[in-house]
């Protein structure tokens, strides 16, 4: 009786311990940065579901970055700060996913440089490189981008911060840690 009472003893410490560590994977996988900028005019956050398949900025003359664009699977969310002529864009390959989110602002002003990497090098730049430096990635190496978050006023973009989480392969968020997560699959 006293053996049977130890292996159960030893089970239920096994059973905890394997259940921390899972607890702890998971919340590994979900990361949010410290917001950057001077934080005036209007709220933002980029509303999506699915995987970040596009992104497109606008730049004011090789000045400061006015606006952006992210898309989720074949949705464009709406337009944050405003466009202007001078646009880039960047749609993704399949599998391939913005893992780091970096630039410079300007303090007292705006964010002056917005680079987007994706885990497989490529950058998507717009504004210049004038201000402190800021770089946004996830906590995991399997994290990416997954919302933009901040403040925008009818000039541009005046602070920004990034949410990050893994995805699995069919493009769910798999995070699972009491949020409700939307099931739609990236095609």
């Amino acid at each position: 009786m006293l053996c049977l009472l130890a292996d159960m003893f030893a089970l239920l410490a096994l059973c905890l311990l394997c259940s921390s560590a899972w607890a702890q994977h998971q919340t590994d996988r979900y990361s949010f940065s410290e917001t950057v900028g001077s934080g005036t005019g209007t709220r933002y956050a980029t509303p999506g579901t699915g995987r970040i398949t596009a992104v497109r900025m606008w730049e004011q003359n090789n000045n400061i970055v006015t606006g952006f664009q992210l898309k989720y699977g074949f949705a464009w969310s709406p337009q944050v700060g405003r466009n202007t002529t001078n646009l880039v864009e960047m749609s993704l390959f399949k599998g391939e996913a913005i893992v780091q989110v970096s630039g410079k602002y300007i303090p007292s002003n705006f964010i002056s440089l917005l680079q987007f990497v994706t885990n497989r090098g490529r950058v998507l730049a717009a504004g210049q490189p004038q201000g402190l430096s800021f770089s946004h990635y996830g906590t995991n190496s399997e994290s990416e981008l997954r919302i933009l978050s901040g403040r925008a006023s009818r000039a541009g973009i005046t602070s920004l911060g990034a949410q990050f989480d893994s995805m699995d392969d069919m493009g769910y968020e798999t995070h699972g840690t009491g949020n409700t997560t939307t099931m739609v699959p990236f095609h």
